[in-house]
């Protein structure tokens, strides 16, 4: 069945079975690889997307179920000043190890800034509990997240 998402601002067309997650329509269909595989339950965060701003997990979201709902994916988190901000806190802090978990991470991040401009730690570390990373990278991440909070503090961000 055709369906007709908007997708990171653009409307797309996705003809694919309803009950197909959301994440194998991002990657084997349109071909945006941003979005990553993890473990296919919705427990890990690596699949995470905005829909209609509230991070969410790609691999439990069936296409069927998007309706008229905006979603957005890591490719397009540098359009936002909070998304430009977080990549460059990401970069800054040396947040990544292997990288796998980061678009996840990243995704949930703006999710809960956006929602909470000025998150204490332990917000923090609550909103990205979610999002497991192997490497162990929670101390950076959230110093990461820190640091954007603090720069929205002293600039227009």
């Amino acid at each position: 069945m055709a369906y007709r998402v908007e997708i990171n601002g653009e409307a797309r067309e996705l003809d694919v079975p309803a009950d197909m997650p959301l994440l194998w329509a991002l990657r084997n269909e349109l071909g945006m690889v941003g979005t990553k595989f993890g473990c296919g339950i919705g427990a890990c965060g690596a699949c995470t997307v905005h829909v209609d701003g509230v991070a969410t997990r790609s691999c439990s979201l069936r296409v069927g179920s998007i309706g008229d709902r905006k979603i957005t994916t890591i490719e397009a988190l540098e359009e936002s000043p909070v998304g430009r901000a977080l990549q460059q806190a990401w970069l800054d802090e040396d947040v990544m190890q292997c990288g796998y978990c980061q678009a996840g991470q990243l995704m949930n991040a703006s999710a809960l800034l956006a929602r909470n401009p000025q998150p204490n730690a332990q917000q923090i570390d609550q909103a990205m509990s979610g999002n497991i990373c192997r490497c162990a990278c929670y101390t950076r991440i959230r110093k990461a997240i820190v640091a954007v909070v603090e720069q929205k503090e002293t600039a227009n961000v």
